[in-house]
């Protein structure tokens, strides 16, 4: 594609993302749906030209005025992703001279907000928790994630996984806390292998596996996972299980649960329920009340841990936002727990970054409820033979009360769980 034409095409999805109307993954691949012509190259120029403008947003809108012509065509200036050569080839004279202006900037000689690039509202309350580390985790959000795979263990072990993606020159190696993951460089078209055909891989964080790990579902087990979306915890709970027992897969969206099926035909697992309700206190739920062994909550929270696979978040979510979800969850986790039997386990998880959706939910919760019992996370997972345990976790008398992972330390998304016992 000339590089006029593909620049424009940049500032034309730059354009439609901005607006905030949908996703932006979504809004990506309607674009590409509408835009057929489109080889793999110029798709991943675009998409990551579209990303660095959404996290660099406060930066590029602070330099984007000095520039000249629509603005969604300065912004995907200084973000296009591709060599400056074939940019500048799409460039007059005064943009030339403008985008060198631009790069010579000194990172050190902007303000606060042009450097993080976060929203104000979020700055405060990630300082508070992070002091030093604010900046370690604010570089780390601008980041691309890694790719992450979970090996399916009903189907096959790891080290043979890993060994067929080497011959397909798919370099990986095993992630460092989950027995089931690997990280690949690059973006290999993954949905082409046998491996993945077969369902012997899935892509999946490695924090979301540490997740289904920590509820530690057992073989002939009653399980349900009370917010399951299209189900990557769902099967790699399915898996630890056997494929026996029941797990019920619950979600309000049946259109997410539909996604789940084509997964499951792969995954070789017939244990798995899915099953759409209306809210959580839908009847379904009250027919399972005191049955169920284990019980995942995967709350819909903010989504803040995942800023580097969804940078729009940080400009689509707000303080009250927040607080909205903060009531929804508290709920949800509220008719979740009258599901477990007796000496049943009860994970509560988000990928969110903030406190208000993690610790103090679950603080409420030990409160509110004298008959479920608080296990440090931090123990379940050295029980599980879970590689530096103590240090994925913080909270609490012990420091390991809570799972708590962070892309700066973990290179995985941000992640909370809290794990409670119902008394016997």
């Amino acid at each position: 594609m000339h590089p006029k034409v593909l620049l424009d095409a940049c500032a034309e999805l730059v354009r439609l993302t901005l607006t905030f109307e949908h996703p932006a993954d979504a809004v990506v691949s309607r674009f590409f749906r509408d835009n057929r012509g489109l080889g793999p190259r110029e798709r991943a120029t675009l998409a990551e030209t579209v990303y660095t403008v959404l996290r660099k947003k406060l930066l590029f809108d602070h330099l984007a005025p000095s520039g000249s012509g629509p603005k969604e065509r300065r912004l995907a200036i200084l973000g296009f992703h591709g060599p400056r050569d074939f940019l500048k080839s799409a460039l007059t004279e005064q943009e030339k001279n403008w985008l060198d202006q631009c790069d010579a900037i000194n990172p050190a000689d902007l303000m606060e907000r042009h450097r993080h690039n976060l929203p104000e509202w979020l700055v405060q309350p990630l300082k508070d928790q992070l002091g030093d580390e604010f900046w370690p985790l604010a570089d780390s959000m601008a980041q691309n994630a890694p790719l992450d795979l979970r090996v399916n263990v009903l189907k096959e072990k790891r080290a043979d996984v890993q060994k067929e993606l080497a011959q397909a020159a798919i370099k990986s190696i095993a992630t460092p806390y989950s027995p089931w993951g690997l990280r690949i460089e690059g973006k290999p078209a993954l949905t082409k292998l046998d491996a993945f055909t077969r369902g012997a891989i899935e892509v999946q964080d490695e924090g979301s596996q540490l997740l289904a790990l920590l509820l530690d579902a057992k073989r002939g087990e009653m399980v349900v996972d009370f917010c399951a979306g299209a189900g990557g915890k769902t099967l790699a709970i399915g898996a630890t299980m056997r494929s026996t027992g029941r797990l019920y897969a619950f979600d309000v969206s049946a259109h997410r649960l539909d996604a789940l099926k084509p997964r499951m035909a792969r995954s070789g697992l017939s244990n798995i329920h899915p099953a759409a309700i209306a809210h959580e206190r839908d009847e379904r739920i009250k027919r399972l009340a005191g049955k169920i062994d284990r019980v995942l909550v995967d709350a819909p929270c903010s989504g803040l841990g995942t800023l580097r696979r969804n940078p729009d978040l940080k400009w689509r979510q707000s303080a009250k936002a927040v607080q909205e979800l903060v009531v929804k969850q508290a709920a949800i986790l509220d008719s979740a727990a009258r599901l477990l039997k007796p000496g049943g386990r009860l994970v509560y998880a988000t990928c969110s970054i903030l406190p208000q959706e993690n610790e103090a939910i679950a603080e409420a919760f030990t409160a509110a409820h004298p008959d479920f019992v608080p296990l440090d996370a931090g123990e379940v997972l050295s029980q599980l033979k879970v590689e530096q345990a103590a240090s994925l976790c913080s909270g609490g008398e012990s420091g390991t009360a809570y799972l708590r992972m962070w892309p700066h330390r973990h290179q995985t998304d941000g992640f909370f769980a809290a794990v409670w016992t119902r008394k016997g």
